[in-house]
């Protein structure tokens, strides 16, 4: 919430709070004569109801409106006040509201008491009065119904109007909360009628025979809400752990484990360190939700920080707010971070990477979410270790062990794939087939070790001179390719003149070749070139390939090797 916006909040609680309750202290407080011990009662006991609240996203749900009502009921409007106002005073301490967030003690405050005021003018309305004779009349269901709906419907509305107009958020109208709130209601209520039925008749004994086991039941809700809650976490993190499972880099590993846990937990920041060396961590993963923060190089040293600390003690920290890890603070450290979890990811008993997770909010995660996480962070561990063997698999099958160029398998895939994509309004496609001229001579002459490491340098001069500009791959024995995505025909002929020119430049040096001289030798080669663009010369990839292979045998190699020629002149020479 924005500064101005919160002295507008404090200013009305100002001057409306204390306003209102001596109006109405004045209107409705002469019910609280005789009535002290009573009143006080009710106080005390909405109070310890309202240390079981269920935490349903943002907004707490507690049990303390079925107190209020029978103390409405009994007493009146005054004292259904001092139970509601005591009861928020006591779940604000459970929740333990910080500094940042006292603002939220005002609106809470003008929010309960505006609910009383309303609910009460609704139950005046059709005809409802106070004492301990009001469910002898039979038209008193009505004003009762109506006043605990009319509690329920606006205290969800009036939540989601706030979180609107003065958060900002894009809210739900009805929600889990909006659910929960009327299911328990449901419950609540029929039990605070049972209590104001057995306060008329017993008077405050009623608080221990009605009270207490209200106590329980609101205890017991809370545990069942906590125990749902975190079954629901753990089928999530079952399910992100069989995602994490599925042919994945590592990047992309890390990409679907921030991207579920960011959906699951509430944090704001990620920090994803892996182990290096014996003593340093190197960030592989960066995470900001409000997308502010660039992903910053770090490394790190063993005890360094909150996440080489974590490394350092070998076990997971749970930190509620900033004070507790001050000390762990460095410079790459989120400046508004309060909640830390920092959990080591193992495997093979052995922590090979740490995960660091930071929230805005103090006391942002729950203890069953640090287990959580601590799950999650094993899956993390065997699906990064998953992620590497596959890649290295992967690059196995793609890729030529000797020259490490791609093979004609991936350059094949990566054709169709390209192709699938392409459009009239796409730039052309070419290709160029590289043929080392009287490579058999080569071998014979030097071996077939000097041939190996001429085919290596080859392969490196072309991957140098074409960088970013296309795929090379090895198409096979001393043939190579280059795709050019987004080249047409006279570009990919000139970029292919210019490549030539590169090869034939400066000799290719051999050291384990098989001549007596123990000296490197030197060794000219040259390249016949043939190139094929697409849609000019094709219709489909094996065409694109064909074509370019064409233009480098007869227009290239029959012509005398050394040259560049395109089977687009190729065409016209036929013609």
């Amino acid at each position: 919430m924005t500064k101005s916006k919160q002295i507008v909040v404090w200013s009305a609680w100002v001057l409306l709070w204390p306003t209102s309750l001596f109006f109405l202290f004045d209107a409705f407080g002469s019910s609280l004569e005789g009535n002290m011990l009573g009143v006080t009662a009710f106080i005390i006991l909405a109070a310890i109801v309202a240390l079981f609240p269920l935490q349903i996203g943002d907004n707490p749900v507690f049990f303390t409106h079925g107190i209020a009502l029978a103390a409405f009921l009994y007493f009146g409007l005054f004292a259904e006040i001092l139970v509601s106002q005591a009861a928020l005073i006591m779940l604000m301490f459970k929740l333990r509201v910080d500094k940042s967030s006292l603002y939220r003690v005002p609106i809470n405050f003008l929010m309960f008491l505006f609910l009383s005021v309303v609910s009460a003018t609704i139950y005046y309305a059709l005809g409802g009065t106070h004492g301990p004779s009001v469910l002898s009349s039979g038209t008193s269901a009505l004003p009762i119904i109506a006043y605990a709906l009319s509690q329920i419907l606006l205290n969800q509305f009036t939540i989601k109007g706030i979180a609107k107009w003065l958060y900002g958020k894009s809210i739900k109208w009805v929600d889990r909360g909006f659910i929960w709130d009327l299911l328990t209601g449901c419950l609540v209520l029929p039990i605070g009628l049972v209590l104001y039925i057995v306060y008329s008749i017993v008077g405050v004994s009623a608080i221990f025979f009605v009270g207490i086991p209200f106590i329980f039941i609101s205890g017991m809700l809370m545990l069942y809400h906590n125990s749902n809650q975190m079954n629901t976490y753990l089928k999530k993190t079952s399910n992100i752990g069989h995602e994490l499972t599925g042919k994945l880099g590592v990047r992309e590993v890390l990409d679907l484990f921030v991207e579920r846990i960011s959906e699951l937990l509430p944090l704001d920041y990620v920090y994803i360190y892996d182990v290096v060396s014996e003593d340093r961590l190197k960030l592989i993963r960066f995470f900001d939700k409000s997308k502010k923060l660039a992903f910053p190089h770090v490394q790190l040293m063993k005890g360094e920080c909150m996440s080489g600390h974590t490394w350092w003690e070998g076990k997971s920290f749970h930190f509620h707010n900033r004070k507790q890890w001050e000390h762990l603070r460095g410079i790459y450290t989120p400046a508004d971070a309060e909640s830390v979890l920092s959990i080591p990811i193992e495997r093979n008993n052995e922590i090979v990477g740490i995960i660091s997770i930071y929230s805005k909010k103090k006391r942002a995660f729950m203890q069953f979410q640090f287990i959580i996480l601590n799950i999650l962070s094993s899956y993390l561990g065997v699906a990064i270790d998953n992620a590497r063997h596959y890649e290295l698999k992967k690059s196995e099958s793609e890729r030529c062990p000797l020259t490490n160029l791609y093979n004609y398998r991936f350059l094949e895939g990566y054709m169709h794939k390209l192709f699938s994509k392409w459009t009239t309004q796409s730039p052309p496609i070419s290709l160029i087939l590289l043929d080392i001229d009287h490579f058999k001579q080569v071998n014979d002459t030097f071996g077939h070790e000097s041939g190996n490491e001429i085919l290596c340098q080859f392969s490196e001069r072309i991957q140098k001179f074409v960088a970013n500009e296309g795929i090379v791959a090895r198409y096979g024995g001393e043939e190579f390719a280059v795709l050019l995505p987004d080249k047409n025909s006279d570009e990919a002929v000139s970029f292919a003149e210019s490549l030539r020119q590169k090869i034939k430049s400066e000799p290719f040096q051999t050291y384990e070749h098989i001549l007596s001289s123990k000296l490197p030798q030197a060794v000219d080669i040259t390249a016949s070139i043939g190139v094929a663009t697409f849609p000019d010369d094709c219709d489909e990839p094996m065409e694109l390939i064909r074509s370019a292979d064409r233009a480098m045998y007869v227009g290239a190699k029959r012509r005398g090797r050394n040259r560049v020629a395109s089977y687009n002149n190729l065409k016209k020479f036929v013609q």
